[in-house]
């Protein structure tokens, strides 16, 4: 479901619905202890009513997020859900606390009991099957919606089981006189209960404070968009929470030559690519960044393998050899060179060399002649192209004329398709 108000208003109608079971289960409990003089069963009713508050913030959370964006929340109210898991979470303490008293004081007063307490008996084994259904339901519907709200309501619905069983073993007990194992049950199950509110509340201020949750999620985001051309680096990716969704911010570098209009069709498939592959994210901001990289990659065309004497050959795609180079600001080195296997093909070599020389990772083509199918090629790998006009050149000579800046970037094909038929 990529929809996400259709998302919370799904999560809005469980809470809600959860938040009628619990407060029907509350409304039973409390009516026969009251009149079977069932302590614990009363004491269990006031506990179903704290979780009935609770899930009932949860659905107001929702429907706060699911309100959508205005023009004084432009981000939405999507943190509103985190806002009610906080809440949720000093419930459950406030709950597990109410129950560790409770437990202390039964472990010094034993009551007597004749008869045996059939009908609380029932309710305990009611509410155990009802909690299990409802905690079943709204951890699937938490986890499909990414709804922490939910899943924490599922958490404490899960521990409602729990209590609901030491509830019917209270009730038992106290039938079959046993001391101190009732109290002592509840008061561990009381502070799981607390334990359980403190992690809630723990990760909703995280959230709140925009920490950084889902490292594993940055991860695979930065695996996917260093992937697109154009991209050379991901300076930066934050994640902020908000609700059941993600927004991404995310800074990347790019070729600085490029026009302004290609880094907004990178930044644009960016985006496509997030919001396809990683369904809970809502929004994606994306800002590109000229490469400052000291160390560049460039190609050229020679005659020979004669390391950096190499004599730079004077059309593209009928070179015998491509030299490799890496440059940087203080020298330069060859890494490779590339034998031509084209040579006895009668069309469109340029464009077959190209798809090999691109898995180099090249910034650069020093050249003296190009044609339009290569040239467009090479701009849509994001690789300038700079015209070498002298003839007879060595790589060094040509590489120090680019240091000097006294070679022009090629900025159109130097000859047409038909032209270069032979060529590229």
């Amino acid at each position: 479901m990529n929809n996400p108000i259709a998302q919370l208003k799904k999560g809005q109608k469980m809470a809600l619905l959860a938040t009628v079971i619990t407060i029907l289960l509350a409304v039973l409990k409390g009516v026969v202890g009251y009149f079977f003089h069932s302590d614990v069963l009363i004491a269990d009713a006031f506990h179903s009513g704290a979780d009935a508050i609770a899930i009932f913030a949860s659905a107001f959370g929702l429907w706060l997020a699911s309100r959508g964006k205005s023009k004084r929340f432009p981000y939405g109210l999507f943190k509103a859900e985190t806002f009610a898991t906080l809440l949720i979470g000093g419930f459950i303490c406030w709950a597990g606390v109410e129950l560790c008293f409770d437990g202390w004081k039964k472990l010094f007063f034993t009551p007597s009991m004749t008869k045996f307490p059939l009908l609380p008996v029932i309710v305990a084994l009611i509410s155990i099957v009802t909690a299990y259904f409802v905690a079943k339901k709204e951890k699937q519907v938490g986890v499909e919606i990414n709804s922490y709200s939910l899943i924490a309501n599922a958490h404490e619905s899960f521990l409602d089981i729990i209590s609901s069983v030491v509830v019917l073993l209270g009730i038992l007990m106290l039938y079959w006189q046993i001391p101190y194992a009732e109290g002592i049950t509840i008061i561990i199950i009381a502070l799981l209960i607390i334990k359980l509110g403190l992690e809630n509340a723990w990760q909703s201020l995280l959230v709140l404070l925009d920490a950084n949750l889902e490292p594993e999620l940055q991860q695979n985001i930065e695996k996917t968009v260093v992937k697109i051309p154009g991209v050379e680096m991901i300076h930066d990716c934050k994640i902020r929470q908000a609700g059941p969704f993600q927004m991404i911010e995310l800074k990347f570098t790019t070729n600085p030559s490029i026009s302004i209009y290609q880094a907004h069709a990178i930044s644009d498939e960016i985006e496509k690519s997030i919001r396809t592959e990683f369904y809970s994210v809502e929004s994606v901001f994306v800002h590109a960044e000229p490469s400052q990289r000291k160390e560049m990659k460039a190609i050229i065309p020679v005659t020979e393998i004669n390391g950096l004497e190499s004599k730079i050959h004077a059309h593209f795609g009928r070179a015998p050899y491509f030299a490799v180079l890496k440059i940087n600001d203080n020298n330069y080195e060859i890494e490779d060179f590339y034998l031509n296997e084209f040579l006895n093909l009668k069309h469109h070599i340029g464009i077959k060399v190209i798809k090999v020389i691109i898995e180099y990772d090249l910034d650069m083509l020093f050249t003296n002649q190009i044609g339009e199918i290569s040239f467009y090629a090479l701009k849509e790998n994001f690789i300038d192209i700079y015209k070498i006009g002298k003839e007879n050149l060595s790589i060094k000579q040509g590489i120090e004329l680019y240091k000097q800046n006294k070679l022009p970037r090629i900025t159109a094909p130097t000859h047409t398709v038909d032209e270069s038929i032979t060529e590229s």
